[in-house]
């Protein structure tokens, strides 16, 4: 059920990624509009973060993605609406993408601690990559079929599509089997439980400097996607769908990732992820040639299945690592850190390229992206931390990033 919820909610936001961007492109906002609608909907996400997190270790995590579903579906729709009945203004779109960032706010930590507490023992790993690769292949049909049917029907219909697909996982959320998962005792109050999560997240150096690493990484990123990569398809690629093609080739390479991710399980999780981080540089580098569609979308496929090594091997990391009852808390902070430059990066992508440069800013996104990550190597929990199975039920101090055996493994092919 779980799966099946995610795998509706994936086939109509892809679609919407793309049909945002286009229906602020075809009222004259330009890429300073299409930024500045991106940055509308990250901003509460981040702001609201926090308090999703701690809402979620507090509440049964299934209902607060319910409700947060309802609120997606109804904004949405609203949006949709504004699209086909006439000309929407860009504050009334700003707004209605602000509705939809407070409700991920909600859902994303709850999303996670629901699957993360979902799995148990070695296996969480092949799990993590079976439910990837059902939620990535949805991906892959949404992008394609999104940017099909904006070329041919405009972005109003794929928002309306993307609003009844909120509406079909918040019903199968609803009815989610929850009684694998533990009681969980009751908190001191918000404030505390949000203290409690932020000792969980900083007590783990691998942990705060990815997150750390992913603040810039993810802003860069996500404006070379959201903002970079509609006004270049436009100019310079023929329209929406391309683009749409090389977001769905980008899904197929996550597919492939999860795939082999379930046949192989890397020792030393974090060294593996790390180093697969280096191809969220290809997107940038090739939208800044710009290469031809077909290597564009060559591009976008390796860093699909890139990431999504990156994806699992976090995953896991943070299922072995930190206990049940605060994943929600931790996945927070996790989701502040990483989520919390992107809506200054998706409002400046256009001021940027004015300034310096389209080209000159896409390069700067893939050099940012090397250098980060290059640094996040030097850290050694990052290079040692290695996979094991036994269940993590204290704190920071009682579960060591490297086990036992790790000393051993140094210097080994993961």
């Amino acid at each position: 059920m779980l799966t099946a919820a995610a795998v509706a909610t994936h086939l109509g936001s892809q679609g919407a990624l793309i049909a945002s961007a286009f229906a602020v492109l075809e009222t004259g906002g330009g890429a300073g509009g299409v930024g500045l609608v991106a940055a509308a909907r990250t901003v509460p996400l981040v702001l609201f973060l926090l308090v999703g997190g701690a809402l979620a270790d507090r509440l049964p995590r299934h209902r607060v993605m319910v409700a947060a579903n309802a609120l997606n579906c109804v904004s949405q729709a609203a949006f949709a609406a504004l699209v086909l009945t006439g000309e929407p203004r860009l504050w009334q779109m700003m707004l209605l993408s602000a509705l939809g960032g407070t409700g991920q706010a909600f859902f994303s930590p709850a999303n996670e601690g629901m699957l993360m507490s979902s799995v148990s023992g070695e296996q969480a790993g092949r799990a993590f990559a079976l439910y990837r690769m059902a939620t990535h292949g949805a991906g892959i049909g949404g992008a394609a079929l999104g940017g099909a049917l904006i070329a041919v029907f405009g972005p109003g219909w794929v928002l309306a599509i993307d609003a009844g697909a909120f509406l079909v996982a918040g019903a199968l959320r609803a009815f989610l089997d929850v009684g694998h998962i533990p009681a969980r005792a009751p908190g001191g109050g918000m404030i505390a439980d949000l203290r409690d999560g932020w000792r969980e997240f900083i007590g783990r150096s691998w942990l705060w400097t990815i997150v750390v690493q992913f603040a810039v990484v993810n802003a860069v990123v996500v404006a070379t996607e959201a903002v970079y990569g509609p006004v270049v398809a436009k100019e310079e690629l023929g329209g929406p769908g391309p683009w749409g093609l090389a977001l769905a080739a980008f899904g197929a390479g996550t597919v492939v990732g999860a795939l082999v991710m379930v046949r192989r399980r890397p020792r030393r999780l974090l060294l593996a992820g790390t180093l697969s981080v280096f191809a969220l540089a290809l997107p940038a580098a090739g939208l800044a040639v710009p290469l031809p569609v077909p290597g564009l979308v060559v591009m976008m496929f390796a860093t699909g299945v890139s990431i999504e090594v990156f994806g699992i091997c976090w995953m896991t990391t943070l299922h072995q690592e930190i206990p049940e009852e605060k994943l929600s808390r931790v996945a927070s902070y996790d989701m502040f850190g990483s989520f919390g430059m992107i809506p200054v990066a998706t409002a400046l992508a256009g001021p940027a390229a004015s300034a310096f440069g389209r080209t000159s800013a896409l390069w700067g996104c893939a050099a940012l992206v090397v250098l980060l990550t290059a640094a996040v190597l030097f850290v050694p929990d990052v290079r040692n931390m290695t996979l094991r199975t036994e269940p993590v039920t204290g704190g920071p101090s009682d579960s060591p990033a490297v086990s036992a055996d790790a000393e051993s493994a140094v210097g080994r092919p993961g």
